[in-house]
């Protein structure tokens, strides 16, 4: 028997199986609705960042005309409940989806068969590998928001007089895009010389303790902290590769004792991360803005359902750059940025 997917938000029994293959089937012209359908595939549907894709889908969809259908992987790195959320929208007759890709080239398959299928695919936030496996990609530009961070560091311990012991708490094993142009970014910002500019982990300053991953989670987070502080109790920075892993980070270190002599720089610009750089917990954090990206998606879908006309990329960039903009409430000679009062007014989640 096929394996179908729910959408998020939706419990389905025993009994009404048979009526989704149904809807699934008929849903050429359009879903439950009548209206085209449009799919939002993220890696997870807990994570605040994803929430605000989706509301912001939400809202573009329902401007739009259209009818979203949500999916997540149960877990960062969930590859098997993308590629059959993929299959669901086929079936929907969608017009297309956006996806962020919980492995970029495992999902490269997927989509060839759903272009194959006349489905416009835009990646949000994490390009496919290739790029060019999605029609486009909108997206913060990692390498920047990284550096930016980097920047901001090395201006500040610059200033304090301080050499820098470095952890970096990263996302996963796989090196997945968005992972290693965070990483790599901000260890350019620092002045770090890397090795491979697409891989995690191969630099040899001595000035980083190590590397751990955290799979972009609180728990993950404090647990790589731990791991690293027993490494190296020396450690005076800390990269992170967003602001739940970096809360994470700070319980582990305020455990510790050492939540005051130590900085900790992040990405995301979700609320409840602005509100940690406002405590002081966050030094600055490089804000993304994940509503753009999807309603932006959203519309370009909406656009080539209609003249079958695809985005073009900003000049320079083979992505939708989405901006990003660095938070902090101790600015750094050089550094432009915003300080955590315009960072609660523009925040999400």
């Amino acid at each position: 028997m096929r394996q179908w997917i729910v959408p998020r938000g939706g419990r389905l029994g025993p009994a009404v199986v048979v009526g989704v293959l149904v809807v699934g089937t008929a849903a050429a012209c359009g879903g439950g609705t009548g209206e085209p359908v449009v799919g939002l595939i993220t890696k997870t549907d807990t994570n605040p960042f994803f929430v605000t894709m989706k509301k912001g889908a939400q809202r573009e969809a329902g401007q739009q005309g259209l009818e979203l259908q949500s999916f997540a992987g149960k877990q960062d790195g969930d590859n098997e409940a993308q590629v059959l959320a993929i299959e669901n929208l086929s079936s929907y007759g969608a017009k297309g989806f956006l996806i962020t890709p919980n492995d970029s080239k495992a999902i490269v398959p997927s989509i060839d068969l759903a272009h194959e299928r006349g489905m416009l695919v835009i990646a949000l936030d994490t390009p496919t590998d290739p790029p060019d496996a999605a029609d486009a990609t909108f997206a913060t530009d990692n390498y920047q928001a990284g550096k930016l961070i980097g920047q901001w560091a090395k201006a500040k311990f610059a200033k304090d007089g301080r050499t820098a012991k470095i952890a970096m708490l990263d996302l996963n094993a796989n090196q997945v895009s968005v992972d290693v142009k965070r990483d790599q970014g901000f260890l350019d910002g620092f002045g770090i010389p890397v090795g491979d500019a697409n891989k995690i982990g191969d630099e040899s300053d001595p000035r980083i303790a190590g590397h751990d991953v955290t799979d972009g989670a609180e728990d993950g987070g404090r647990t790589a902290m731990e791991n690293l502080l027993q490494k190296d109790p020396s450690i005076n920075l800390v990269y992170t590769i967003n602001e739940p892993a970096a809360a994470g980070a700070y319980q582990a270190l305020k455990a510790a004792g050492r939540d005051k002599d130590t900085v900790i720089v992040s990405i995301d610009g979700g609320c409840p991360g602005v509100e940690n750089v406002k405590k002081g917990v966050i030094g600055a954090t490089s804000m993304q803005f994940p509503l753009k990206m999807a309603s932006m998606g959203i519309e370009a879908i909406a656009k080539f359902a209609k003249d079958g006309s695809k985005p073009q990329a900003t000049a320079g960039k083979d992505f939708i750059d989405t901006g990003t903009t660095l938070i902090t409430d101790d600015p750094q000679a050089g550094v432009e940025a915003k300080d955590s009062t315009w960072g609660t007014q523009n925040c999400w989640g």
